[in-house]
């Protein structure tokens, strides 16, 4: 049994914020003193390290769900099925449906169902859940699908990642400039095509990790303390993604039985270019390997880091044609590669 991406689609919000827009922002340190720097050089720094040079933010009048919708439809459409037919709907976020200006999540009902609503799917045996699971969510949900694909409990299942940062940054943070919102969703189907997902990978590190990124404070302490906003230990993030991604994505592509030499591409999380990269290079190298010109695709650079959509979405448009210089051809072994909150690590090894 092969089980395959037979159909993705990606909603881009129309919304540019540029690195110059952050030029009248107030940035504050942690304990809400001023940043020594101007902002011309810390948003020159900002971009020197992680490769942003603007993100896409949603209209004031759409959700998280709603843009999960769009791709949905997009995904759907491609893969030419009937929605009736689907077996799962699994939704990968983080923070629900936040209203502009809100301080409530709302999950009730749960994003998933409320996509399956606004399909208008009928079939009550069409399960439609939610998974949280940090940036690596769309990765996970694509192999729980598999798992129910190949133990006979599905044939045909939607997965997506989506997420408006937009409505839980910290203006104060300097962090925030990171974030953007957006969604990707992929058919996941049981083909008699050749390929498909070959292996995959996944490791939950919480001993030391668990809070790497976490719900706090802002750093203006004259805000409200019981409103809260994403937060990351930057740092130690880095150092945990160079230690232990490209290994996790070696025992993948090991237990694939693929060799190094016939990986095409890496589709990673667009995180942080430079860390990225670092995390590209340290994989090859576990192999004695210099990774190849342009294995790494990259959306990083217009769209910012919109979390569990960057992998889906990067994947769509590769697939559309719309990365400059980035093609995926039928037969091409990718990887797919995530690490974020929780602090969850995972990899899938994938034949087009």
């Amino acid at each position: 049994m092969n089980i395959k991406i037979t159909g993705s689609g990606s909603y881009i919000p129309t919304e540019i914020v540029t690195n110059h827009d952050f030029s009248k922002h107030v940035f504050l340190n942690d304990d809400g003193s001023p940043f020594p720097l101007p902002n011309e050089v810390i948003t020159e720094k900002f971009h020197d390290i992680t490769g942003i040079e603007e993100r896409r933010y949603v209209t004031d009048n759409l959700l998280t769900s709603d843009i999960a919708t769009i791709a949905a439809k997009k995904a759907i459409k491609d893969a030419n099925i009937d929605p009736e037919t689907l077996d799962y709907i699994i939704f990968a976020h983080n923070f629900g449906n936040v209203k502009k200006g809100a301080i409530q999540t709302d999950l009730l009902p749960s994003l998933a169902s409320r996509v399956k609503f606004d399909l208008r799917i009928k079939n009550p045996k069409c399960v439609a859940y939610d998974m949280l699971f940090g940036c690596p969510g769309w990765i996970e949900g694509v192999i729980q699908a598999q798992a129910y694909i190949r133990a006979g409990m599905a044939k045909k299942c939607l997965v997506i990642g989506a997420e408006t940062l937009s409505r839980v940054v910290d203006l104060h943070d300097r962090d925030s400039m990171i974030y953007s919102d957006g969604a990707g969703a992929t058919i996941i189907e049981a083909t008699e095509d050749n390929g498909g997902i070959l292996a995959h990978e996944t490791a939950t590190f919480t001993y030391n990790e668990a809070y790497y990124l976490f719900f706090g404070n802002s750093f203006n302490t004259a805000h409200d303390p019981d409103v809260r906003y994403i937060k990351m230990n930057g740092r130690k993030i880095y150092e945990f993604a160079l230690s232990n991604v490209p290994k996790a994505m070696k025992e993948c592509l090991d237990n694939s039985g693929i060799s190094i030499d016939d990986v095409k591409k890496v589709l990673i999380h667009q995180a942080n270019e430079k860390m990225d990269e670092a995390i590209v290079e340290r994989f090859y190298k576990l192999y004695q390997k210099t990774p190849p010109e342009n294995v790494m695709p990259m959306s990083i650079h217009k769209l910012g880091n919109s979390s569990v959509a960057t992998v889906p979405t990067l994947y769509d448009l590769m697939m559309r044609g719309e990365i400059e210089n980035q093609t995926l051809q039928k037969g091409d072994v990718v990887i797919f590669a995530s690490v974020g909150s929780g602090m969850n690590i995972n990899a899938i090894v994938y034949r087009c």
